[in-house]
């Protein structure tokens, strides 16, 4: 058991650490178990989403899960299921165009003077 205090902060978060990850790895292996088993669009999008959430939580490398959608996808055509299409998204608005007041003109430079230079000090 740790004696000094961060260290047992350490083994607190690093249990909590451990429950977070093992409930994204058990979502991401049974969605994808779902997947394989009956493929849909909708399993296939599922286990895409919680490759991503694995991905963005530090569980699995970015590497393995494109791996693995890459595999799902095939798995998704060989069984002739179409990808499910995004939502469509709402048209934006048209900006409104307002024409702009040109800039005040600008007062040109006044050429700077030359500094004097002071006469070196003279001797006694």
């Amino acid at each position: 058991m740790p004696i000094i205090k961060s260290a047992k902060k350490r083994v607190k978060t690093s249990k909590k650490a451990a429950v977070r990850n093992s409930k994204t790895k058990r979502s991401l292996k049974s969605a994808l178990k779902a997947f394989v088993r009956k493929p849909s669009a909708a399993g296939h999008s599922a286990a895409q989403s919680n490759l991503d959430k694995a991905v963005k939580k530090g569980v699995i490398h970015k590497n393995k899960a494109a791996r693995l959608k890459k595999q799902a996808a095939l798995k998704a055509k060989a069984a002739g299921v179409k990808p499910a299409k995004a939502a469509p998204k709402k048209a934006a608005a048209p900006k409104k165009v307002v024409a702009k007041k040109a800039a005040p003109a600008k007062k040109p430079a006044a050429a700077k003077k030359p500094v004097a230079k002071k006469a070196p000090a003279k001797k006694k």
